[in-house]
């Protein structure tokens, strides 16, 4: 399976994401943060890339209204994958230009990245 939500309860929720990634894929993760953000407030996001493919090309991926209505709700986003992603993640996540913070980890620092997140996340 390409895509699985390991944990959508909050505050942290967390998916396993491996070959390539799709819109509707996307949207299922938004729709489990939103019900996490009702839940607990403000979140967290971890992303763990197995065998990353990058992402389905698709009309659509220009649609940022998640992102402006409820960045505001995400305290910390981190990605865990090889090296490689590393820049694509942060063009994808728009790190720089949104209040979420946004880190790019390791496969050997999930734990690292996990901790990250639980830092003053609410």
């Amino acid at each position: 399976m390409p895509f699985a939500i390991i944990d959508g309860r909050g505050p942290i929720i967390s998916a396993n994401i491996s070959g390539e990634l799709s819109n509707s894929e996307v949207r299922q993760m938004q729709t489990a943060a939103l019900e996490a953000i009702r839940r607990c407030g403000k979140i967290g996001a971890l992303f763990i890339l197995r065998d990353f493919q990058g992402w389905k090309r698709a009309a659509g991926w220009g649609d940022v209204s998640f992102l402006t209505e409820h960045d505001k709700d995400i305290a910390k986003i981190a990605v865990v994958g090889e090296d490689k992603w590393r820049d694509s993640i942060y063009a994808f996540l728009a790190k720089g230009f949104r209040e979420a913070e946004v880190e790019f980890f390791v496969p050997g620092d999930l734990e690292k990245a996990r901790a990250w997140l639980k830092a003053n996340t609410p």
